[in-house]
């Protein structure tokens, strides 16, 4: 492959909340030939894709990366592999732990392998601030971690440890990216499994109490979902020169804001732009749920330029207007 050609990218989860988003980005980008989604629409929705609908460079594959020659079939002919496709939230995971072992981790491991069988370069996958577990250390660095405290968080480990084992043994190249609770348009808040932000909006939007798992002091560090598009690009991208004596790739990275901001904080930004003073209603904290998390984001800023440049509020205020 020449480095004036463009590069067939297979995207993985390319119908959910972020592979839809990081699709549209893709499709944008002059470097980018075909975009092959494989989706399964478990939890992915086809009116986040259906405006690429007739794009010449979009390509829709439906299917499982639960079996193995389905994920065969979709890295043929693609150079790299941008993989998005999991089975997200740590209440689900405690509900159904071999479900989400299935999904994310022989799903993962089907997509190495197929890479490596197929010739893939590189392959970006998204990794999780679970990963980071009991450990109390704030902010968070990617060399630190504690003890899981759910399912969700062991398959999430898993997924970076078999990554490091392939690019060890068979060559290929990967990237890890550790999301820190990713929000923006298309973030579904519906069923049993909704994210806390568009929870909180659409009680703002029925004028009704949020429910705070705990006493709202839990905080996270809130991410738009355009700082992690921004990050998956980079890492798609990212050359192997040497950056202080450290390569870009085969690394894992904290995608976030580096922004603390508690549950009752959250509400109280999200009271402002909706115009709901409601009061919160208290609830109990939920088993598996960390106290608080914050990222140190120096070395994904330092190694791939990232800038992750829209803040809480900006991003509150893009999510709010698309919510309505």
């Amino acid at each position: 492959m020449q480095q004036d050609e463009r590069v067939n990218i297979l995207l993985t989860g390319g119908a959910g909340f972020i592979g839809s988003h990081i699709l549209d980005a893709l499709l944008e980008d002059s470097r980018v030939g075909t975009v092959r989604v494989l989706d399964n629409f478990s939890t992915g929705k086809r009116e986040n894709i259906v405006h690429h609908q007739g794009h010449n460079r979009f390509e829709l594959m439906e299917g499982d990366i639960r079996d193995y020659q389905t994920c065969r079939r979709a890295v043929a002919g693609m150079h790299l592999v941008c993989h998005q496709a999991a089975l997200g939230s740590v209440p689900r995971s405690l509900k159904d732990p071999l479900l989400s072992h299935d999904v994310n981790v022989n799903g993962t491991l089907h997509i190495l392998q197929s890479s490596v069988e197929e010739g893939i370069r590189r392959v970006v996958f998204a990794a999780s601030s679970s990963t980071y577990g009991d450990s109390a250390v704030l902010p968070k660095v990617e060399d630190v971690i504690g003890k899981p405290l759910s399912p969700y968080a062991v398959t999430k480990y898993v997924n970076e440890i078999y990554a490091e084992v392939y690019a060890r043994c068979y060559g290929l190249q990967f990237v890890g990216l550790r999301y820190f609770n990713v929000f923006g348009p298309r973030q579904d808040p519906d069923g049993p499994y909704a994210a806390v932000i568009p929870l909180f909006m659409r009680a703002a939007a029925e004028n009704k109490p949020p429910v705070f798992h705990g006493d709202g002091s839990h905080s996270r560090d809130f991410t738009f979902v355009a700082n992690a598009v921004e990050a998956n690009l980079r890492s798609l991208f990212a050359d192997e020169n040497l950056k202080d004596g450290v390569s870009p790739v085969n690394q894992v990275y904290n995608v976030a804001c580096g922004e603390q901001h508690s549950l009752r904080q959250l509400w109280e930004n999200i009271s402002q732009i909706s115009g709901c003073r409601q009061e919160p209603i208290a609830g109990s904290p939920r088993l598996g749920d960390v106290k608080h998390s914050l990222a140190n984001i120096d070395k994904i800023c330092h190694l791939l330029g990232y800038v992750g440049g829209i803040k809480l509020q900006e991003g509150l205020q893009r999510a709010w207007k698309a919510f309505k």
